[in-house]
């Protein structure tokens, strides 16, 4: 896959999909099956001429193994006869559907005119797809990694000056300084003090689907712009806004607006004034047809037969 779509581009196919009428809010959630080795996922959808299916697992043990924590696969199907299509390494797949919805949020909600401040939460496959989906729609002045891995975040950091970004590992209070945050990780509690993120910045969080899971603290949420793929699944999965409601810190009504409504115009560019912008992406099955169709029309496109 890593030649046919580039973050940017598959961002555009997830507009595309928005804007051809889909609503994310009746998208049929994800299925999640406990099983010895963590998780396995089932989530599917259908769009237009396309349906299709992931099959993924979440193996917490496997990094120690020296494998992947996310497995997987992809089935495409043709939307009319229901005909299998292509199969797709569902991992690779989630490395660039993640940031791709990432990259899509920060087109309406980072600042532009000028060189933005970047500190990254992780070192695994999402941080490196992050890293390169933000540098695709915002210029970068320079990165900060945190990490728990020091060669991991060294590593990253290290790809990050490759690409031609200055870059440095860090502490989470780096967060202070910086114009977007963005928060790939594994962590069950909060990375950061919310209270230490500048008004006019940026922060996505991405590393969790589980209602009692969250990568910020509920100081961030509560004086935050609070943007989602869909009300319906973050109501349901996300812990980063369902630990802080109840606290009794939030009510159901703190989401300021969705991906559909940044990309139909319906919320103002850069979100809302004096505070900082949260936007909290749990993933969605929809996303995955939309970067798998991408996928395969390039892989089409870029055949020899």
């Amino acid at each position: 896959m890593a030649g046919l779509l580039t973050p940017a581009a598959a961002a555009d196919a997830l507009a595309g999909t928005l804007r051809r009428g889909l609503d994310p809010e009746v998208c049929p959630q994800r299925s999640a099956l406990p099983v010895p080795g963590g998780e396995l996922l089932l989530m599917p959808a259908a769009a237009g001429a396309y349906a299709g299916v992931k099959v993924a697992g979440v193996a917490p043990g496997n990094p120690a193994l020296g494998l992947p924590r996310i497995t997987g696969s992809y089935l495409l199907l043709d939307g009319a006869t229901l005909r299998p299509l292509a199969l797709l390494d569902g991992a690779a797949l989630t490395a660039l559907r993640t940031p791709a919805v990432s990259a899509l949020a920060l087109r309406y909600l980072a600042p532009e005119g000028r060189p933005l401040r970047l500190v990254l939460f992780g070192s695994g496959p999402q941080a490196y797809g992050h890293l390169e989906a933000v540098a695709a729609v915002r210029e970068l002045a320079g990165a900060v990694v945190v990490a728990r891995d020091p060669a991991g975040a060294r590593k990253l950091s290290s790809h990050a000056q490759a690409l031609g970004i200055p870059a440095r590992t860090g502490t989470a209070a780096d967060v202070a300084e910086a114009d977007l945050v963005v928060c790939c990780t594994s962590a069950r509690t909060p990375l950061f003090d919310g209270r230490l993120v500048a008004p006019d910045a940026v922060v996505v969080a991405v590393g969790s689907h589980e209602p009692d899971v969250r990568e910020t603290d509920t100081a961030l949420v509560r004086r935050s712009a609070v943007y989602v793929e869909a009300r319906t699944a973050a109501l349901r999965e996300a812990g980063d806004l369902l630990v802080p409601e109840a606290e009794g810190a939030i009510g159901p009504g703190h989401i300021n607006g969705t991906l559909a409504d940044l990309v139909a115009g319906r919320v103002p560019v850069g979100g809302r004034p004096g505070c900082p912008q949260l936007f909290k992406s749990v993933g969605m099955a929809w996303e995955d047809l939309a970067v798998a169709v991408a996928l395969y029309v390039a892989a089409g496109e870029n055949s020899e037969t």
